[in-house]
C-alpha cells in the first residue's frame, strides 16, 4: 500500500533487541534488517533453503517487489509501515499447515487492537486484519517442502502504521494505526508485540491444529453473518471450521466449505 513520504525514524534494531530480551521472546532471533530489498518473503525463503533457524525474522523499510496473495503487489513508502517475514520450522504434516495464516492473523489482531481500543479489529478470512471494511494488515504464508515433508513456513506480514494520506484509490478500503488514533505508533514495540502473541499460538497450532483457536476466531470473525461471494459460492458466512475453511450457507441451508481464493462482502442492498 502507498501513502505520503514518511517523516518517521528508521526501524531501530537495537531498541527491538532490547525489548525482545526484556520480554524473553524467542521469535525475532536472529533479526535481519534491510533498508531496501525485493521482498522480505523472498529473502526469508532463500534463508530457509540455506538452513536459517526457526524464528529468523526479516524486516525491510522498503520492498521493491512486495506482494500479497494471488500475486498482488504490496508497496509501502519508507518508514511508513511495518513489513516483515518470520521463518518458522514447524513439526507438522503439510495438510495441517493451512490454518497458519489465521493464527498469524489473530496474533496481529491482538497486537494492533490494544493500540486502538475504540475500534473493532477483526479477522477477514483468509488473511486480512480489518477495521470494519478497511484493511489494516495482511498476511502471506509461503512454504518450503523437502520431499513430502514440510521443511519451513515463511510468514510475511504488512501492517499499515504511520500512513495518514492514503491514495484516493485505496482510501475507502484501507486504514492505519495513525488514522485509528494511535498518536505515535512505534514499529519496534509493534513487532515485538506481534511476535510475543504469535509464539504461544504457533506452539499450540503445531501441536493441535486450529481447534483451540476456534473460539477466538469466532469472536473476531469479521465476515460472520454477512452476505459474501467466494468465486461461484454465494451465501451467508457461517464461521471457520477446524481445517481453516470458510463456511458459507446458502438460501436452502446447505453449507459449502471454501478452502481457497478470495471472498468479498456483498452490499447490504444486494439481498
Amino acid at each position: 500500500m502507498m501513502g505520503s513520504l514518511s517523516r518517521s525514524p528508521p526501524f531501530d534494531v537495537e531498541r527491538f533487541q532490547s525489548l525482545q530480551a526484556a520480554r524473553h521472546v524467542v521469535l525475532g532471533e536472529p533479526l535481519h534488517f534491510f533498508l531496501e530489498t525485493t521482498s522480505t518473503n523472498d529473502v526469508a525463503l532463500e534463508a530457509a533453503d540455506a538452513g536459517a533457524p526457526h524464528g529468523s525474522t526479516f524486516v525491510a523499510e522498503v520492498q521493491t517487489k512486495g506482494r500479497g496473495r494471488h500475486g498482488h503487489t504490496w508497496t509501502s513508502p519508507a518508514g511508513e509501515n511495518l513489513t516483515f517475514s518470520v521463518l518458522l520450522r514447524p513439526r507438522l504434516e503439510v495438510e495441517r499447515a493451512g490454518g497458519i495464516a489465521l493464527v498469524v492473523g489473530l496474533a496481529v489482531r491482538e497486537a494492533v487492537a490494544r493500540r486502538v481500543l475504540a475500534a473493532r479489529v477483526g479477522i477477514k478470512w483468509p488473511n486480512d486484519v480489518v477495521v470494519g471494511s478497511q484493511k489494516l494488515a495482511g498476511v502471506l504464508v509461503e512454504s518450503r517442502l523437502r520431499g513430502s515433508r514440510l521443511d519451513a513456513l515463511v510468514v510475511g506480514v504488512g501492517i499499515n502504521v504511520h500512513m495518514r494520506d492514503m491514495p484516493e484509490e485505496i482510501r475507502p478500503i484501507a486504514t492505519s494505526l495513525a488514522l485509528l488514533s494511535d498518536p505515535s505508533p512505534c514499529r519496534e514495540e509493534l513487532l515485538i508485540d506481534v511476535l510475543s502473541e504469535l509464539e504461544p499460538r504457533f506452539d499450540v497450532f503445531s501441536a493441535e491444529g486450529l481447534v483451540r483457536a476456534l473460539p477466538e476466531l469466532r469472536m473476531h470473525d469479521a465476515l460472520f453473518g454477512t452476505r459474501v461471494t467466494a468465486g461461484e459460492v454465494r451465501g451467508t458466512a457461517d464461521g471457520i471450521d477446524v481445517d481453516g475453511a470458510l463456511l458459507v450457507r446458502d438460501e436452502s441451508g446447505a453449507t459449502t466449505r471454501v478452502t481457497a481464493g478470495s471472498v468479498e462482502r456483498e452490499p447490504a442492498d444486494s439481498l
